[in-house]
């Protein structure tokens, strides 16, 4: 695919936009340079052009050592620069041609001179496709622009006539909110593919665009028509996507790489799970946990009974609230599976962990400490004001955590442990099975997610890991011992 245009330093239009168009439908992008432009995404400041000779030369370099399957035509400046690409198209068999005429600024003033017009219009007659915009059609047709589709087919119908060539006539510039595209030929419309318009102000260099992705398209083998739906949706798409770009302070480019962009993303994902990334990101706050004074003297056994009853009271605060979240969690659950799981887990922290607590602290009820508090808030704000990616991440490190340091203790378990019972829970292997269904039940909904919401997720994760480390801390705290508390024993 060989480029013949100008250049755009800021690299939203000309041979910058051909080559990425190019590229993201899967062609070999080839470029021959016929001005060198000074401008960016607020305006062009000068264009200096090569002499006429040197733009042959770079044709004939091209063409005398690479088989060229299609070329697309954008800025050609002078009547000079467009006799020589007219001669080297006229000796040369390049497959498909492309021409984007490009003849009239954005501002409405005309780009060549008279000269320059008449030599584009020969031109035509010499390409397979050409894609002016409404401005520029009538320029071709010499007549004032159309106001209305109906003329403007009618134009380009007599421009098609005139040459010999296909028209690719476009709608953006008419006004209201659909914006159809049409292939016209002397008879008039061949096919009309419809659209809406795209509220955005990413629309520098969707012409280059545009005709480069036609010359893509069709010398990959698509008939006209089908370049152009699929075209029309790529560009509708990269329109739409290059606000995110934030290149340029006046009316910025497209995304081109939009979609390589996401598979990208996708491909990252699939390569580190969401779980993976915010556990090994969790590994300063779980270090904390781990020599923390309350875990030691679990894992050692030599934890003062009283500290570890007040534990296990604020546990049972914490298990009525987490039970409730697990219940919002299955009720929000796209999939009958996990709808299923979570509802299991709801009932498990209630019928199955409380006993453990019953057992030690027998059925009297206690005031969640400001610690527990703090943490089912944040669980509550999840359920109510974030999305399911969210609430799931919020969730996960009770169990994760936990069937951690149950596999991690378990060579401490011995016949005599004061805690053994605390210990064969988190080690038990139904513990971690309904864990690794969590983690990847978080998987799912990360990779399902935006960019946007896997950020929110990670927050979650991680608020909820600070959480764990707090109510571990809180027992053994040296003053206002009784005030903290999280509540642990969760899945």
């Amino acid at each position: 695919m060989l480029s013949i245009a100008g250049t755009d330093p800021t690299g939203g239009a000309g041979i910058h936009a051909d080559l990425k168009t190019i590229a993201a439908l899967g062609g070999y992008g080839m470029a021959a340079v016929t001005a060198l432009v000074a401008q960016n995404t607020r305006g062009v400041r000068s264009v200096h052009v090569p002499p006429t000779a040197f733009l042959r030369e770079q044709l004939d370099a091209v063409g005398d050592d690479v088989e060229i399957d299609a070329v697309k035509l954008g800025m050609l400046h002078s009547a000079p620069l467009i006799d020589v690409v007219a001669s080297w198209l006229a000796a040369r068999e390049v497959g498909v041609v492309v021409l984007d005429p490009v003849m009239v600024a954005t501002s409405g003033d005309r780009l060549l001179s008279s000269d320059a017009e008449a030599a584009i219009r020969r031109l035509c007659a010499q390409v397979d496709l050409v894609t002016p915009n409404l401005a520029e059609l009538a320029v071709l047709v010499d007549e004032p622009a159309a106001p209305d589709w109906d003329a403007a087919v009618a134009q380009a119908t007599r421009l098609a006539a005139a040459s010999g060539t296909l028209v690719l006539l476009k709608g953006g510039h008419l006004d209201g909110a659909d914006c159809p595209d049409a292939l016209v030929d002397g008879e008039g419309v061949v096919v009309r593919v419809d659209g809406r318009r795209i509220a955005a102000t990413n629309t520098h260099g969707t012409g280059c665009s545009l005709s480069s992705a036609m010359a893509t398209l069709r010398a990959a083998g698509l008939t006209w028509p089908a370049a152009l739906e699929r075209a029309k949706i790529w560009l509708a798409e990269a329109i739409a996507a290059g606000a995110t770009l934030e290149v340029g302070r006046g009316n910025g480019p497209i995304d081109h790489q939009h979609r390589q962009r996401a598979d990208a993303v996708a491909s990252d994902r699939a390569a580190t799970p969401f779980s993976r990334v915010a556990w090994e990101a969790s590994a300063g706050v779980r270090a904390a946990v781990d020599e923390c004074a309350f875990v030691r003297g679990l894992r050692g056994g030599d934890l003062p009974e009283p500290v570890f009853s007040w534990y296990l009271a604020q546990d049972a605060a914490y298990l009525e609230e987490y039970a409730r979240v697990l219940a919002l969690a299955s009720a929000r659950a796209p999939e009958p599976a996990d709808q299923v799981f979570w509802a299991r887990s709801a009932a498990s922290a209630i019928a199955v962990e409380a006993e453990l607590h019953r057992s030690r602290v027998g059925s009297s009820t206690v005031d969640p400490a400001p610690t527990t508090l703090a943490y089912t808030d944040h669980l509550h704000a999840a359920a109510s004001r974030g999305s399911y990616g969210e609430l799931v991440a919020a969730l996960l490190p009770c169990f994760w955590l936990y069937t951690d340091l149950g596999s991690r203790f378990a060579a401490a378990n011995h016949p005599a442990h004061p805690y053994r019972d605390w210990l064969e829970t988190y080690a038990d292997p139904g513990f971690a099975a309904a864990t690794a269904t969590a983690v990847a039940i978080v998987d799912r909904a990360a990779a399902s997610a935006s960019a946007t919401e896997r950020d929110r997720m990670r927050v979650a994760f991680a608020r909820s890991m600070a959480h764990e480390l707090a109510f571990f801390e809180a027992p053994t705290a040296t003053a206002g011992r009784f005030a903290g508390g999280r509540g642990a024993g969760c899945g």
